[in-house]
């Protein structure tokens, strides 16, 4: 339609939330692997004490994050019993986790500089995000029995990639998979050689308890991003941070947006970590019916369910095209509970008791 448009773009399709899911208050939301607990109460009056006394909107944010890359630095090293503690200087912090994959890419593949690989599926912003900012793809697949991902054909895809291939994203543990890299993979990504950057994705961390973080000091082309908007219960602010070797940080400070981290957003996340004890307190209830509901939904007719390592489980139904698991997620939505098709199957969030319960129910009636 428009001349000055970059023709590529019409044949990308942008990342689509659940249509009408995060407006519509009678939904069961078990479709974005958010934290199925809002904030305390008393945490959100002093938030709001914070918006009405002390936060000043007509100045700009803190552009450095200085508070908050000490806190995120002292989280990390605490949680992780690290005998040497991750620094301020390593840590960038971005408008969800999604501006970190960006500022990644810019620094890394662009002007025809590189390709990404991922393995699918995964994560879809990898690749949106490459693929608008015209970067290539180089996509593998995974082993359905543990979804484990085809290292001959990763070898194969960086042995021939044009161009070169200049970042490797994982997820530790995998949306919508649920699984845990396997030792066998993490020794594949330790042998990667130095010019090639190595994103792992902790999103789900605070469910897992697995970390590669230990290993960074030894490995300057490995970062790991994280977020705030799933066990920290604040998808709504968009905190996304990274870990990494200085040099490397400095260089994601360097593309990011200035003040690109609202006043607001930046003092909830301060919260968040002070009051981690309390908000971190539902992490083993969460695990807890995820289990649950393994077991239920395993014992459905028709349907696969995988294990998990975070706070969702993938399932599919038996002999199923894509369209299939489309149609179900639009039944299970008239009935009143979103979960998400996506990766040629389902993912389904653990929300509360009563949630997992009404979804088993109206599976049970569907299948």
């Amino acid at each position: 339609m428009f001349e000055f448009l970059r023709p590529d773009l019409a044949q990308l399709h942008a990342y689509t939330p659940q249509p009408g899911g995060a407006v519509t208050v009678a939904l069961d939301h078990l479709d974005a692997n958010e934290n199925p607990y809002d904030l305390p109460a008393a945490l959100k009056e002093k938030l709001a004490w914070h918006y009405q006394q002390a936060l000043h909107t007509h100045r700009y944010p803190d552009g450095s994050h200085a508070a908050l890359k000490t806190a995120i630095a002292h989280y990390v090293s605490e949680a992780a019993g690290l005998a040497t503690a991750v620094t301020p200087a390593q840590i960038s912090v971005g408008n969800g986790s999604d501006e970190l994959i960006r500022s990644l890419l810019f620094a890394t593949c662009l002007n025809g500089r590189g390709a990404i690989l991922v393995a699918a599926p995964t994560f879809s912003m990898y690749a949106i995000l490459a693929q608008t900012l015209g970067i290539a793809v180089k996509t593998i697949g995974r082993h359905e029995t543990d979804w484990q991902m085809d290292l001959t054909a990763a070898a194969q895809a960086i042995a021939q990639s044009q161009p070169p291939v200049r970042a490797v994203f994982v997820v530790h543990p995998n949306s919508p998979t649920g699984n845990a890299l396997s030792a066998t993979e993490i020794d594949w990504l330790r042998a990667l050689p130095p010019e090639i950057l190595v994103v792992i994705d902790e999103a789900y961390y605070e469910f897992s308890q697995q970390t590669l973080l230990a290993e960074l000091a030894e490995r300057p082309n490995w970062v790991i991003t994280r977020t705030f908007s799933k066990a920290f219960r604040l998808a709504a602010h968009r905190v996304g941070y990274a870990i990494a070797h200085p040099d490397l940080a400095a260089a994601l400070e360097k593309v990011r947006l200035p003040y690109n981290l609202p006043s607001f957003s930046q003092a909830a996340a301060l919260l968040a970590l002070e009051q981690r004890q309390a908000l971190l307190a539902v992490v083993p209830e969460i695990l807890g019916e995820r289990d649950r509901l393994y077991t239920a939904l395993s014992a459905l007719p028709r349907l696969r369910v995988w294990s998990s390592q975070s706070n969702f489980l993938y399932a599919r139904l038996a002999d199923a095209a894509d369209g299939d698991h489309l149609t179900l997620m639009q039944t299970l939505k008239a009935r009143g509970t979103l979960i998400r098709a996506t990766g040629g199957g389902l993912r389904l969030t653990i929300g509360t008791p009563a949630e997992n319960e009404r979804m088993v129910a109206r599976l049970q009636a569907v299948l």
